[in-house]
């Protein structure tokens, strides 16, 4: 392991699986893909919630400002439909708004559906915590962290967290490392650090 110790945490937004009606299946694909992609040492800390704007804004807020997240990916309740309000409640906590996080997530998924437009996630800061909402389902979800590769298995859309490490260096957070066999954390090189 290198790098310093990261807290992540994981909610799973869906009415169904958190009132058991089906097993949640965002949170472990999650997990899974952190095992594979980070070098660095981190931890998560899961909440399974409905899609209540208020128990979704009350969660963000615990997760970033008790429970010291570095980063928080959420995954559910982004589409058009009325009960959908994780962009909602992810910018009423939010100190700044990341638009980029959003596009480029769009640009990915528009690689393997046209219903891509009609996703309405979104990336904010609060305090030193970057939060990011992401598809619901496992396959999106590791499409959209690692990018779109052409079947011979080349990058054509870099993927969301690529940036990720170097956004929370900037906004004071722990030094993050990848497997780059998964995916790569960019940074200028003013701002790698040299190993130990």
């Amino acid at each position: 392991m290198s790098g310093d110790l990261i807290r992540i945490g994981l909610v799973s937004i869906s009415d169904r699986a958190s009132s058991g009606g089906y097993e949640d299946e965002g949170i472990p694909a999650l997990k899974n893909w952190f095992g594979g992609a980070l070098t660095s040492p981190w931890e998560a800390v899961e909440r399974l919630i409905p899609d209540e704007q208020p128990i979704i804004e009350q969660t963000l807020i615990e997760l970033c400002d008790t429970a010291g997240c570095d980063l928080v990916l959420t995954t559910g309740g982004t589409g058009p439909a009325p009960r959908d309000v994780t962009p909602e409640a992810t910018v009423a906590v939010a100190d700044k708004v990341m638009p980029g996080f959003g596009e480029q997530m769009r640009q990915i998924s528009l690689n393997f559906v046209p219903t891509a437009i009609l996703s309405r996630q979104v990336a904010v800061i609060r305090g030193k915590t970057l939060i990011i909402n992401l598809p619901g389902q496992p396959k999106a979800i590791r499409e959209t962290l690692e990018g779109a590769r052409d079947k011979a298995g080349a990058l054509i859309a870099e993927g969301i967290f690529a940036a990720v490490p170097y956004c929370i260096d900037l906004i004071g957070g722990p030094y993050v490392e990848t497997n780059e066999a998964v995916t790569r954390a960019w940074r200028p090189k003013h701002a790698i650090r040299k190993p130990a």
